[in-house]
């Protein structure tokens, strides 16, 4: 089963303007945060900008603390010409909820509204059939999900919040979506904890306020205990199609290795259909065939700006990367607790990275500013290192020649039975003369979730370990 959006990209939400879609998701401690996809079949998709360009408003603390901070889950949705994102900046939970829009999901976005006294998460937005603004979310003071009505470009409370749902009695009730079809408005939550409890549970009420009744056989879609490559499927958004049918994306993760496995990429966007059974929702995983995804990229940074592909923990991008021909890599500001990165999203299983540079360098891959493997060029020498925790250690090094590039791949190899095996080996060398040079070969458990913990994925790294560093070109590729 292929995700719609391989990599790092959790917490899907999704709304439908004329026969676009388009599709947010949630970013924690990188910057830009929520980036916006668009696409006209839902198969293929298209990467249109970011609503949150400004790192003061990510709010993600630097280095190790801040890895799981910064952007939660978002709702996109769109009125009057107008596009709207809710989403929690966590370390702003105290000031509540925040708002962004936009006429064009490119930008550029408003300053963000908040939302005060709503502390909480996973925030949803709905227009009942006044026009009023309705905020859902999931409340910290008392388990549940909450609502208040709003002005979304304000921030505004117009009334007193209730609870309008407990859930189906299953542990961690979040990520609300309110859903209109026909006379019944629908409650679309996630349920058993984001991890391998995941679920999608459903109510619906003739208000969009409540009461709401349960799905009489929640959950509606869950692969606990299955023995399915996707595993921990949940935090849905459901979308009325172009022809009248309907499909929901939903995030998952693909473990791979030894017990208890493990998954490197993080939380992916996947795909199904839905169909309606006595007034309910009803999901049909295999209702859509999904082709594998262009991640291929070659990037010779002779913009006048970087691609959108590219991010950074906690500041932005252009702190740290300057492209004009070659890409310019600033050492590590203050805020960044001593590394700088320029990063990218990891998007297939197997794959093989390199870049060239000038100066000393280092190519990387990370889960976390604790969690990296690393291929640097100091001098005249080529090193390997590795950062698992508070353990750091280089692992290999060997003289650096003319023409070489910094390389890493990751693969997968089948094995007899092991008990130790992780998801996959990462390769760290140089690509020198067309041909891959291996200096060391590195465990793919220590750079995975259920090692490092927090919701990111892996990302690809470049960093300036020297002044006067540039990038020549970043190549990316999955490998079959």
């Amino acid at each position: 089963m292929r995700p719609i959006l391989p990599g790092f990209f959790p917490d899907p939400s999704i709304c439908r303007v004329g026969d676009a879609y388009y599709l947010a998701n949630s970013t924690f401690e990188y910057v830009p945060g929520v980036p916006i996809h668009r696409s006209h079949d839902l198969l293929t998709w298209e990467l249109v900008g970011h609503a949150l360009t400004d790192a003061a408003v990510v709010n993600a603390a630097p280095g190790r603390p801040g890895a799981s901070q910064g952007i939660f889950a978002p709702t996109i949705r769109h009125r009057d010409g107008t596009f709207f994102i809710a989403t929690t900046s966590i370390r702003d939970v105290g000031r509540g909820q925040l708002v962004v829009h936009a006429t064009d999901p490119a930008g550029p976005w408003s300053a963000p509204a908040y939302v005060p006294q709503t502390p909480g998460i996973d925030p949803d937005l709905a227009w009942s059939d006044d026009g009023t603004c309705l905020l859902t979310w999931r409340g910290f003071t008392r388990p549940g999900i909450h609502q208040v009505p709003i002005d979304p470009c304000t921030g505004e409370r117009l009334g007193e919040s209730t609870v309008i749902w407990e859930g189906s009695g299953l542990a961690d009730t979040e990520a609300p979506h309110l859903l209109r079809r026909g006379d019944w408005w629908y409650l679309v939550v996630a349920e058993g904890g984001t991890h391998l409890g995941h679920s999608v549970s459903v109510a619906r009420a003739r208000d969009p306020r409540g009461p709401f009744e349960a799905h009489p056989a929640n959950p509606i879609f869950s692969h606990r205990s299955l023995d399915h490559e996707v595993q921990a499927t949940g935090h849905a958004d459901l979308v009325e199609r172009v022809d009248g049918t309907w499909a929901m994306v939903y995030l998952g993760i693909r473990p791979a290795g030894a017990f208890p496995r493990f998954h490197a990429n993080g939380r992916e966007t996947f795909l199904a259909g839905v169909e309606w059974r006595d007034g309910w929702p009803a999901v049909i995983e295999d209702r859509f065939d999904v082709p594998a995804a262009d991640t291929a990229f070659v990037d010779h940074f002779d913009a006048d700006t970087l691609h959108g592909r590219w991010a950074s923990p906690s500041v932005a991008p252009a702190q740290v990367a300057t492209p004009h021909g070659a890409l310019a890599l600033s050492r590590a500001p203050e805020e960044t607790d001593g590394r700088a990165v320029l990063a990218t999203r990891i998007r297939d299983h197997e794959w093989h990275a390199s870049a060239a540079f000038s100066g000393d360098a280092c190519l990387g891959v990370r889960i976390d500013g604790s969690h990296w493997y690393g291929v640097e060029t100091l001098g005249a020498v080529v090193q390997v290192r590795a950062v698992v925790g508070a353990l750091t250690q280089t692992v290999a090094t060997a003289p650096l020649q003319d023409g070489d590039a910094l390389a890493i791949r990751a693969v997968r190899e089948p094995v007899e039975f092991d008990n130790t095996r992780g998801p996959d080996e990462l390769l760290l060398g140089v690509d020198r003369d067309g041909a891959f040079v291996e200096l060391a070969r590195l465990d793919g458990r220590y750079l995975s979730t259920e090692v490092a913990g927090g919701f990111t994925g892996r990302m690809l790294t470049v960093e300036a370990l020297a002044e006067d560093v540039a990038v020549q070109w970043v190549q990316y590729s999955p490998r079959q």
